[in-house]
């Protein structure tokens, strides 16, 4: 009997056996795949991958691997937070069909992502955040159809972000912030379909937000939440109609990024809990909808930006963040506030009487209203008020007696009351106070003696686990009596300072039990005997100068400069200090700045060489080049021998086969002032040159294009800034321009392009080419005009010099990103001309009238300005501060700051930046040529000096805004040679070396320091100055000096 299997069933069987021999072919290929994978792991120092994936053991049981229960097949790598390191090799992934879920966030991870990323369609999660990984995202990413989670964010990924999202139907998750993305928000947001979560913070995303409904309907029909923050958008905010849509908007962040306008009305968005939108450039009334309670806001952010009016009440019941300071708001304090833990109106120009806060039903846990105009006198604070833990007043000009805030504040962390106008004892609660850890009450006028005798210091050492008071500063009051030895209870203090007071009497030996002790000033008092021995070792600034301290001076204080303690203390033993240095100095400081000086006079020399060559070509092409021409036959420009006077009107025609001549002896911007011909009759215009603005960009096309002006050789003079021992130091050249014009010979053959980047300016190329021009300076960018439209519009035009741009696409990429800066402080670029030839390109600025300030300061006989107030003059620095934050807080560099490129504009001279990021469209060459243009001039940091590939950078232009600072102190230029005791040196060095000698004083400008009313502040000035210029690893940021600034109370 022969037993036969039915056909069916044998191929039934061969289809087990072939799946099971498939399946198994599968999972090898994903266990090597893993194992490959686990070749770019370097480092597991949890023991968790690399000794764990074996092949002794099956993937399921491996770490952070999970596998299908019924086909074994991967599904999932998460790797999340191990700490591991490595340089992954995503191709290696491939092999895996059905992984669903890569997470690889919180490692070290480095590499690049693959194009053949985009072949795992299998996959829905994806994050590879907090790692290192480079390079840009390949163009397939976009055809993980199935994708719902993509987290790139926190790595080093760069470049453009590819085109086709609108693929990802199913995406709900995208997170990039924290990388250098840039591209067309704009482009992006209108790709987007169904997400809910988007962040883009922290990137270089340019342009505006989409201004078309159908642009963003699919995006806004689904989206909870949204950062765009700290980017470099331009544009407007969203109009009612467009941000209407986004009904189900939770969070929205656009801190930061360089929107401008006014907000529309918010109340069409029924759930929106955050709205954060600091650092811009909006104005106008903050809604209404967002205060009264319209809108369930939990936290409302409006900082730095231009809001204007009043704020009359606060009625919002879900308010607990609320954040408008640094403003222009006006008016009083709000007088209902129904609900908020943290209150912030700093920064702004509220009045009236601060009494008012006491009928606010807030409890608040954080109020700041420091640096506004209240008055008044401080109350006694409600019950309300219990929560309080920081309370900020400073700035303002509150009256009368110090109320016991610890008392009916009972969890007060931090008070800051200073720069007020606070009289009578201070309560001594606040010494036993058991939360208090930051207190200061400096620049008031609080008298009587520093009550810590009887205020239960000792008790709270009793109870460590509770924080204890860590900074105390009660300088600049008129506290009188000794320093009670209770200040050694205080064992926690970091901070103490007491400078600018009555004490007198010993310093207690006590002061030796303050262990964490960093910053101690007890100058200007009346403290006599020795220095207690075993000062904290801990110590970065110490000052015990104007006393009457004797003896020796312990150890472990000699490494501070004299300054430290002199002036004063005349019995006080001063053998044993070192050398009088500033702390940790730049040891490479006064070597390059000899090598630029050698540079300087070699350069010089090989100038005056070349101007000779160049003024006979130029001599013979001009004879040639006009010679028998229309209505310029006979006009060969010319100058007297004569200072000052022209031999016959001139007039210039542009020519695009002249390239302008640039030697050290041409009119220069960089610190060679200029005038124009109506300079001898006082008006002196201002110097302006480029600078930013924000607007849509248009094209206007032609047909020709307008020829280069011609150079016309300058006759100068040489003068010294006031009281410059030495007159050789280089000044500024005042010369005369005649009027030229900006003609072209043919309106049919214009080529170039007009860009423009206000949308609200209209002209065409050839009326400015006939635009009658005056030469306002030369620079080392090129050519400065003052142009006046047909319409009466007055611009500036900057006619870039040959060879120093980068190519097209860069230029106007990098024009734009200048264009989209707006500021008070700025002056705006309004357009662009990009011309067919090499040498036409132009920057057009808006035109301001006033002077530089480097002209207010050093303009001698005759005097057109009377002298620059101190007051004015830290108007001036505040400001200046305020305009360089406002850059750095964005990456930008100003990178050509000097006072030349500050003009002083309007009756309240109002300080408008010229020249800032034109370094970001030039070619190395021209860098490196402005940085040695720095250098001469002593505005150039020394790590740029010294560096063989010099880069301009934040902390470059806090040195030069330092240096700024002590020629406003000083009245001296930069490049000022100052001879003294120690022979001949420069601004910088002389000022050092007056601090470290205790002479301060001696340097400053002998029309401010005359009287003693500001003297404080004007120590204040100088020790901020001479932070700026500290080796680049000590200096202090912008903000940090900012802040400085505003502390300055005159």
């Amino acid at each position: 009997m022969t037993l036969t299997f039915p056909s069916s069933l044998y191929f039934l069987f061969l289809l087990l056996i072939f799946s099971a021999s498939s399946c198994s072919s599968q999972l090898d290929s994903e266990l090597g795949a893993l194992l490959e994978f686990k070749k770019g792991i370097k480092t597991d120092p949890l023991d968790r991958v690399l000794s764990v994936w074996d092949r002794t053991a099956t993937p399921a049981t491996w770490t952070g691997v999970t596998c299908d229960l019924n086909s074994g097949s991967v599904t999932g790598i998460d790797l999340s937070g191990l700490g591991l390191t490595g340089d992954l090799k995503f191709s290696t992934l491939t092999p895996l069909k059905n992984l669903r879920n890569l997470s690889l966030s919180g490692n070290a991870f480095m590499g690049r992502l693959v194009p053949s990323l985009g072949t795992m369609t299998s996959l829905q999660y994806l994050d590879l955040s907090n790692n290192q990984f480079v390079g840009t995202i390949p163009a397939r990413i976009t055809e993980l159809y199935g994708l719902n989670y993509l987290n790139l964010s926190q790595n080093k990924f760069e470049g453009g972000f590819p085109d086709g999202f609108r693929n990802l139907q199913q995406l709900r998750v995208l997170d990039l912030h924290g990388n250098a993305f840039l591209g067309d928000v704009g482009d992006l947001l209108s790709q987007l379909r169904n997400v809910e979560h988007l962040d883009l913070s922290y990137n270089r995303f340019y342009g505006g937000l989409p201004d078309a409904v159908e642009n963003i309907s699919s995006l806004a029909n689904t989206v909870r939440y949204v950062n765009l923050s700290h980017n470099q958008l331009n544009g407007v905010f969203f109009l009612r109609d467009e941000i209407a849509l986004f009904r189900n908007l939770e969070v929205l962040d656009l801190g930061d990024s360089g929107i401008s306008g006014e907000l529309p009305g918010f109340g069409s968005l029924p759930v929106l809990r955050v709205l954060k939108l600091g650092n811009n450039e909006l104005y106008g009334a903050v809604p209404v909808e967002l205060l009264q309670g319209l809108v369930p806001l939990q936290e409302l952010d409006l900082s730095g930006n231009g809001f204007t009016g009043s704020i009359d009440v606060i009625n919002s019941t879900s308010l607990t963040t609320l954040n408008l300071s640094s403003n222009q708001l006006s008016g009083d304090l709000p007088s209902t506030l129904r609900r908020c833990l943290m209150l912030d109106l700093s920064r702004n120009m509220i009045s009236g009487d601060i009494s008012v806060m006491q009928n606010w039903e807030a409890s608040l846990e954080v109020l700041d209203l420091s640096s506004n105009k209240l008055a008044g006198s401080l109350p006694n604070l409600t019950s309300h008020f219990e929560t309080l833990n920081t309370f900020k007043l400073g700035n303002n000009s509150i009256v009368g007696s110090l109320p016991p805030l610890s008392d009916t504040c009972p969890r007060l962390s931090v008070v800051d009351l200073s720069l007020n106008q606070l009289s009578g004892p201070i309560p001594g609660s606040f010494f036993s106070s058991i939360t208090l850890k930051d207190l200061n009450l400096s620049r008031n006028h609080f008298d009587g003696p520093i009550p810590l005798q009887g205020s239960r210091v000792n008790e709270l050492l009793a109870i460590p686990s509770y924080p204890q008071m860590e900074s105390l500063d009660l300088s600049s009051n008129s506290f009188v009596g000794g320093l009670p030895s209770q200040i050694g209870d205080m064992e926690r203090l970091k901070v103490l300072n007491l400078a600018n007071n009555r004490l007198f009497g010993h310093l207690p030996s006590e002061l030796s039990k303050l262990t964490n002790l960093e910053y101690l000033d007890l100058s200007g008092n009346e403290f006599n005997g020795e220095i207690p021995d075993r000062l904290s070792s801990n110590l970065v600034e110490f000052n015990v100068s104007n006393n009457d301290l004797s003896g020796s001076i312990p150890e472990n204080l000699r490494r501070f400069p004299k300054s430290s303690f002199c002036p004063g203390n005349v019995m006080l033993n001063l053998s044993g200090l070192r050398p009088s240095s500033t702390p940790n100095p730049d040891r490479g400081h006064h070597r390059s700045k000899g090598n630029i000086k050698v540079a300087i006079i070699a350069a010089s020399v090989v100038a005056v060489m070349m101007i000779a060559l160049v003024l006979f070509a130029y001599h013979r092409a001009h004879h040639k080049d006009f010679h028998g021409r229309t209505r310029f036959s006979d006009q060969i420009t010319g100058r007297d021998s004569k200072i000052g006077r022209s031999s016959r009107p001139s007039a210039f025609k542009f020519h695009s086969n002249i390239q302008h001549s640039q030697t050290s002896l041409s009119f220069s911007n960089d610190h060679l002032l200029t005038s124009n011909s109506r300079s001898l009759s006082g008006q002196q215009e201002a110097i302006t040159e480029i600078v930013e603005h924000d607007a849509p960009q248009r094209v206007v096309s032609a047909s020709a294009y307008p020829n280069l002006l011609d150079d016309q050789p300058a006759t100068s003079a040489m003068k010294s800034s006031p009281g410059s021992p030495l007159p050789s130091s280089p000044r500024f050249i005042e010369a005369c321009e005649q009027p030229v014009t900006l003609d072209v010979y043919s309106p049919e053959r214009l080529a170039g392009e007009l860009f423009f980047l206000d949308s609200s300016l209209a002209f065409t190329i050839e009326e400015l080419s006939r635009a009658p021009a005056e030469v306002l300076g030369r620079s080392s960018h090129g050519t400065l005009y003052k142009a006046t439209l047909r319409s009466g519009y007055i611009l500036t035009v900057k006619w870039l010099r040959v060879g120093l741009v980068k190519h097209k696409k860069e230029f106007s990429r990098e024009v734009k990103k200048i264009g989209s800066l707006r500021h008070p402080n700025f002056v705006p670029v309004q357009a662009y001309y990009w011309g067919p030839r090499e040498q036409e390109r132009l920057l057009l600025a808006d035109y301001i009238q006033g002077d530089s300030l480097a002209l207010h300061l050093y303009e001698t006989t005759p005097r057109r300005y009377s002298p620059l107030s101190f007051s004015q003059r830290l108007k001036v620095a505040v400001e200046v501060a305020r305009a360089l934050l406002y850059l750095h807080d964005r990456g930008l560099v100003h990178g050509n700051l000097k006072p030349t490129n500050i003009v002083l504009a309007g009756p309240d001279y109002n300080p408008c930046l010229t020249d800032y990021c034109l370094h970001r469209l030039m070619t190395s060459a021209g860098i490196a040529e402005q940085i040695l243009n720095l250098g001469a001039l002593g505005y150039c940091a020394p790590e740029l000096a010294t560096a063989s590939k010099p880069v301009l950078s934040l902390k470059a232009d806090v040195y030069a805004f330092g240096v700024i600072l002590m020629e406003l102190l000083t009245r001296r230029s930069a490049g000022d040679i100052i001879s003294g005791q120690s022979g001949a040196v420069d601004l910088t060095d002389w000022v050092q070396l007056c601090n470290q000698e205790g002479r301060g004083m001696d340097c400053v400008d002998r029309d401010i320091a005359s009287g003693e009313e500001h003297t404080k502040a004007m120590d204040d000035l100088l020790a901020i100055s001479l932070r700026c210029i500290l080796p680049v690893n000590e200096r202090p940021n912008i903000r940090q000096v900012l802040d400085d600034l505003c502390s300055i109370s005159v």
